[in-house]
């Protein structure tokens, strides 16, 4: 109801916009009067009908065709001179408007809805694979569509865990890798200090440099050959060291070092007079990183660090390599059996589609719930969206250092 009344202010602020509009859907009208029916078609025992909507159409396009050439030939004096703005004008076009779009949906109904009906039907009843593409699509996914659920399944169970395990491996990393050498700290602090940081950045360099497909393989067959050379059998390795379990493993290593260089961002883009405040009342500098600056970074973060989700419902594809039967490989194993390549990986796009749309849908309602704007979808590869700028603050990443200096010569003026 809600939107019908929008669509009736709409309609009713400008006129203009009735033509323009109910012009396109007109045409679509229109073209669906013209599509065979189907078995099904409920407007084939009423023919002379189907044929009035069809010439209802037709004339409000050349009513609509009228008042496009009254608008260029009367470009500036149009409201005071178009017979089409006149008070009871507007009410009778406002009216045959909502009868357009009334006369295409039956349409719509008759031709898509009834049609795709009478397809399933006839695919259902079908021994072998139909030659048309929607009712092949049927059959298979009639005759596989379990395997397909369950590629489907195992892809939203390895996105969702390997986001989860991953952020709180970030949160780890992201520690070595902000950590500075404070005057109070001993040799050994600094040694360690020094070498998380180093070992932060070589991790995030290596992982953000190397495709995941090499890094499924690697150590997939890594684990395989640690596993093999304490003598385990192949099955006993099977029962440890599953195709999952590594595809798991690569999805949360991989997704770790991007989600540390937008926590980093994150953190970074906080205020460096909250770190300051919070040292000068005595916090230590993993206390006043901990209380104070953590917390609002992770904010920070939070949009961007939420659309690794998305990105790792894509990204899983490539997990296929190794066996995983994620949706690839369910598609994979559908063409496989019934040789039909396009319509399985159309089925395969359509539910990946549904599967980011739904996560990017329940990502901005969390987004919301946090007061922090949802960042838009970017790839792992986007670093610019997610390492340059921390989403839903606009801020550029620098480091700490620069941050300070700005600082000092801001008390300094």
């Amino acid at each position: 109801m809600n939107r019908l009344k929008q669509i009736q202010q709409f309609l009713k602020d400008d006129h203009r916009y009735v033509f323009l509009w109910t012009s396109l859907v007109a045409m679509v009208g229109a073209w669906f009067s013209t599509q065979s029916r189907g078995p099904k078609s409920f407007l084939a025992g009423v023919y002379a009908f189907e044929v009035a909507m069809y010439w209802f159409l037709m004339a409000w396009l050349a009513v609509s065709a009228v008042a496009l050439v009254w608008k260029l030939t009367h470009w500036k004096n149009y409201e005071e001179t178009s017979p089409f703005t006149k008070p009871m004008a507007k009410k009778l076009e406002r009216v045959l408007s909502f009868a357009v779009i009334a006369v295409t949906l039956v349409l719509f109904v008759d031709r898509a809805v009834m049609g795709l009906a009478s397809i399933i039907e006839v695919a259902l009843a079908q021994d072998k694979n139909p030659n048309d593409f929607l009712g092949s699509i049927v059959y298979m996914l009639d005759k596989s569509g379990d395997i397909i659920a369950q590629g489907a399944l195992i892809t939203v169970e390895l996105a969702v865990f390997g986001t989860l395990i991953a952020f709180f491996l970030a949160i780890l990393l992201v520690f070595l890798r902000i950590q500075e050498i404070d005057r109070s700290d001993n040799d050994f602090i600094r040694f360690l200090k020094t070498f998380g940081c180093e070992f932060a950045k070589v991790y995030s360099t290596v992982v953000r440099g190397t495709p995941m497909m090499v890094q499924a393989m690697l150590i997939y067959f890594l684990g395989f050959n640690i596993l093999r050379n304490t003598g385990m059998t192949v099955s006993e390795i099977g029962g440890i060291w599953s195709t999952f379990v590594a595809g798991l493993v690569t999805i949360s290593l991989n997704s770790t070092a991007y989600m540390m260089e937008v926590l980093r961002g994150g953190i970074e883009a906080v205020d460096p007079g909250q770190n300051e405040a919070a040292r000068s009342l005595g916090l230590t500098q993993w206390q006043a990183m901990i209380k104070v600056v953590f917390p609002q970074g992770v904010k920070n973060a939070i949009p961007a660090l939420s659309n690794e989700l998305v990105v790792n419902i894509k990204d899983s594809s490539v997990l296929s390599v190794i066996g995983v039967l994620d949706l690839m490989f369910a598609t994979k194993t559908v063409v496989g059996i019934h040789f039909r390549q396009i319509e399985m990986y159309v089925v395969a796009a359509a539910v990946y589609l549904c599967l980011t749309m739904v996560a990017s849908w329940l990502l901005g309602k969390f987004a919301k719930r946090l007061s922090v704007e949802p960042a838009p979808l970017a790839s792992v590869s986007d670093m610019t969206a997610t390492v340059g700028t921390v989403a839903g603050t606009g801020s550029s990443e620098y480091s700490l250092d620069a941050k300070r200096r700005e600082g000092h010569k801001h008390d300094e003026h």
